[in-house]
């Protein structure tokens, strides 16, 4: 851990009165970051705390349930010397993005003198001191309250938790340091966010933010020999490759797998920088400093290194890994096959072209109507399916009798010419020529029976219609650029207005299409 040389260890920046500190099942909570996710306890730590995250530990109380008195101490170095008169004294490293710090009930007891601290950003190192941990079942009025007071200052280094003063009859925890690694690098390479892309982003929490802070060291140290070879280090769609640089020296460098095992891989590497890692000997053991990380990264590279010095070729992440990606492997399996199923109620069969499927029109009545058809049409060249939109256009005008109104045959013979469409017949969908349409007097009225498209649940719809609107959007069709869309639309609303006789003008439609 670095000091500040010269720094007043003694003489507070700032310190809290002390509170009354709700607890519950002798626990209390320390964090930096409200609600971020951590390994959990049990895992790494002591009989006074257990890691949680960069951003968290729990505290050990002598009371189950109760209250205790707590304050907190910014330091403005590394105190000089360990403080006398506390039964147990631990200490571990947190990332403070936000230069806040509280310490709360383990069920969400609160004192206002604890919550939001204000504390050094980036690394700070804390000092856990505890004394008269007694159970309720043992306590007198005559004993003393229980206190926990909390010792913070800033740190360039990220250094393993430790034990400083060991309490009276402390529980030797088991250690996990493999669930810890297992944790760590499922943080650094986390699956993208489930939060639909329509909806807009969440806003930035301001607890996370660690614009403006340096990077920073991860130290570990072994009494006995370590190595560290180079290679790669997998990650599922990731890996670090450690690349050697001189005896100490390797590079550690996040960066895509030869083989993702998602079926939507990862790309975005959690560290676009290479950093340094060095491994140096000394009387004292094997020191391990890996320089240049990012802040928020330090506590599971830390929880890594902390397994692979230990524990050589040996990944845990890799086991959840592959089963999340088996996991998401099936989902979009059945999803695909949904999709399929899906597509071909819609479509009639497997679905058509990109191109078929991206029109606003008609293209997926006609498909569940008639599907080969739709296929011939999208076959032709342009030319051809112009041709095409042209005649199912004629065909519909005449079985509706259409054909010999005068400013409707003048359209039609327009489009046949290749020249625009009036513009009743171009604008907000043709909504003008149609209102002319229906009120224009020699216009005649005509019933049909609509044979229209089933359902996807295999129920056909028929209703009687008036021939002529039903006829119409054939001609309207003709004002679209695109000629598949028009000989598409063209060719269903003709055989729409054709009413029972619809399957004598598909027969025709593929003859001509032929």
């Amino acid at each position: 851990m670095d000091d500040l040389a010269g720094a007043d260890h003694r003489s507070p920046e700032s310190v809290t009165g002390w509170a009354r500190l709700p607890v519950s099942h002798c626990q209390y909570d320390v964090f930096t970051v409200p609600g971020a996710s951590g390994v959990g306890i049990y895992v790494r730590g002591d009989g006074l705390l257990h890691l949680g995250g960069p951003s968290q530990f729990t505290g050990f109380c002598g009371i189950h349930t109760g209250w205790i008195e707590a304050r907190v101490r910014v330091l403005p170095g590394p105190p000089a010397a360990v403080d006398v008169g506390w039964d147990a004294i631990s200490e571990a490293t947190l990332w403070s993005p936000s230069g806040r710090l509280s310490v709360v009930g383990l069920m969400g007891g609160t004192a206002e003198a604890l919550t939001d601290v204000a504390v050094p950003r980036g690394l700070i190192r804390v000092r856990v001191h505890a004394r008269d941990r007694l159970h309720e079942t043992v306590r007198t009025d005559d004993d003393p309250p229980e206190r926990h007071e909390l010792h913070i200052w800033a740190v360039s280094e990220e250094t393993p938790w430790r034990t400083v003063l060991a309490g009276p009859g402390g529980r030797d925890w088991e250690q996990k340091p493999a669930k810890a690694a297992e944790w760590a690098m499922l943080s650094l390479v986390p699956r993208p966010s489930g939060r639909p892309a329509v909806l807009p982003p969440l806003p930035p929490d301001p607890y996370e933010d660690d614009s403006g802070l340096p990077r920073v060291t991860v130290v570990r140290h072994r009494p006995a020999p370590v190595e560290i070879s180079e290679g790669v280090v997998p990650a599922g769609d990731l890996e670090v490759r450690l690349a050697r640089v001189d005896d100490e020296t390797l590079t550690w460098s996040w960066a895509t797998a030869e083989e993702p095992i998602f079926p939507r891989p990862l790309d975005a590497l959690p560290d676009d920088e290479p950093s340094v890692v060095r491994l140096t000997s000394g009387p004292d053991g094997f020191t391990l400093r890996h320089e240049d990380v990012l802040g928020r990264h330090a506590f599971a590279l830390g929880v890594i290194w902390e397994h692979l010095l230990d524990t050589v070729g040996s990944y845990p992440w890799m086991a959840t890994l592959r089963k999340q990606a088996a996991e998401a492997t099936a989902r979009a399996e059945e999803a695909r096959r949904w999709k399929a199923e899906r597509d071909a109620e819609q479509w009639g069969g497997a679905p058509p072209s990109e191109r078929v499927r991206g029109l606003v029109g008609q293209a997926r009545s006609l498909a569940r109507v008639d599907r080969p058809l739709l296929d011939r049409i999208e076959a032709r060249p342009a030319a051809r399916q112009r041709e095409a939109a042209c005649w199912a256009a004629r065909r519909a005008m005449r079985v509706a009798g259409l054909e010999r109104i005068g400013w409707v045959a003048e359209a039609l013979a327009a489009a046949e010419a290749d020249r625009p469409l009036p513009q009743p017949f171009t604008e907000q969908n043709g909504a003008a020529a149609f209102n002319r349409l229906l009120s224009d007097p020699e216009v005649p009225h005509t019933t049909v029976t609509l044979h229209l498209p089933a359902r996807a649940s295999g129920t056909r719809r028929v209703t009687d219609a008036l021939q002529q609107a039903a006829a119409f959007p054939a001609l309207i069709a003709l004002a679209n650029d695109d000629p598949l869309a028009a000989a598409i639309d063209a060719v269903y609303n003709a055989a729409i207005a054709h009413g029972d006789d619809r399957d004598r003008f598909l027969a025709e439609a593929h003859s001509v299409l032929r």
